[in-house]
């Protein structure tokens, strides 16, 4: 009990002999009253490093694209049902397009930069200019006469190197290939068990591979729809392909599986000519280097490694380890460096030579679905599950 007295309303007074000890303070050492939320304002503004964020979305982004040919052009899609056009540092400009009745899944500039491409898990190819006009719609896998809902839907889209074609995996187990001008049906693959979860033309436009939950590759013929190429069973992957890369020449295609590994297909051929086993859990994501003076390829996994590979040896050149998963990965432009996105919501800058962290991007508070980068190569435009695109300035990195 203190030995102070205590008043009819309940206060109690200190007299000067209950005091124990003195210390004096100066004004300096006592907190602002503002201190606390100032500390957490340059919190907040240390945690984001990006130049622009994009909230038109009113759901996770699962798809980004910058246009090959206007720096500024950028496309998002995501859970939403909806896709949106939208310039860097042009904040007043965005066009909606809402032509899709499920989620966007997929986004694919045509080479020239006159079409965009959108897919979606409504089984339907939408292409849109660069003003946000619809110019057709692709339909793939039908209507189920029951429940007229589509069963099954696109998970990505790529669009001829050189033409206005488009091609889309479906989770049915079938590819498709338009002609984007005429709105018409080319080719359907027919062929995989599974859904098709990766898939692309080679660089010379003359083949196409797919990769699929079957554990198999498929090369095709595009004219004739003929699956040229099966490549399963021993040696190749024990489960379900997640991602596929091409060589600039067209002869090699690298997949990523579950299984961990990495596989490297002759395209001409149909063999499986290498191995690389450095992953020790499912790898996500892949891309080659553009740059003919770094043969490399980067990798990104669940086990939170980003493995840089020297192709000319079939081996590992540098492992990257990250806080959480790799979900998606790209080269800078023609330059040494990869950025990686990752689950945490990080965007990481490496350097694939020395295998150094250069840089970490925050701002993102979910997982980081989609890179890419502007034309230039002055801009890293991201997509994440937190429902925002956001831009980094990586011009230093060109």
């Amino acid at each position: 009990m203190m030995d102070g007295d205590m008043s009819d309303d309940g206060e109690i007074y200190i007299h000067d002999a209950d005091t124990i000890h003195e210390i004096t303070l100066d004004d300096e050492d006592l907190p602002d009253v503002n201190d606390e939320d100032d500390e957490q304002a340059d919190f907040d503004e240390d945690l984001d490093d990006s130049m622009h964020t994009f909230t038109g979305h009113t759901s996770e982004l699962y798809a980004v694209a910058c246009s090959p040919t206007d720096p500024l052009l950028v496309a998002t899609g995501g859970g939403d049902d909806r896709g949106f056009l939208w310039k860097i540092g042009q904040g007043d400009w965005a066009a909606e397009m809402g032509g899709h009745k499920d989620t966007v899944t997929s986004l694919a500039f045509s080479s020239d930069g006159q079409f965009l491409a959108s897919g979606g898990l409504d089984s339907v190819v939408n292409v849109w200019d660069t003003s946000g006009n619809r110019k057709c719609t692709l339909e793939g896998p039908a209507v189920s006469e029951q429940t007229e809902e589509h069963a099954d839907g696109f998970e990505w889209v790529r669009w001829h190197p050189r033409g206005h074609l488009v091609l889309a995996g479906s989770n049915d187990g079938t590819a498709w290939m338009w002609n984007a001008d005429r709105g018409a049906v080319l080719q359907v693959f027919l062929g995989h068990s599974k859904p098709v979860t990766c898939g692309d033309f080679t660089p010379d436009g003359k083949t196409i591979c797919t990769g699929s939950d079957d554990m198999s590759l498929r090369i095709w013929n595009p004219r004739t729809g003929e699956s040229v190429y099966v490549i399963k069973g021993h040696p190749y992957h024990t489960a379900r392909l997640n991602c596929l890369a091409i060589s600039s020449d067209s002869t090699l295609v690298l997949t990523g599986s579950e299984d961990g590994s990495v596989k490297i297909v002759n395209i001409v051929t149909g063999k499986v000519v290498s191995t690389l086993s450095r992953h020790t859990d499912s790898v996500s994501c892949i891309a080659l280097s553009r740059s003919s003076s770094f043969p490399w390829a980067a990798t990104g996994g669940r086990d939170q490694q980003l493995v840089i590979w020297d192709l000319e040896r079939s081996d590992a050149r540098n492992i990257c380890n990250h806080e959480s998963e790799v979900t998606c990965l790209t080269w800078i432009g023609m330059s040494r460096y990869v950025a990686a996105g990752c689950g945490d919501g990080d965007v990481v800058i490496w350097d694939g030579r020395s295998g150094d962290k250069v840089k970490t991007f925050k701002g993102h508070s979910s997982c980081v679905q989609s890179l890419a980068v502007s034309s230039n190569h002055d801009f890293l435009v991201t997509a994440s599950d937190d429902g925002t695109a956001r831009i980094f300035e990586i011009g230093e990195f060109k």
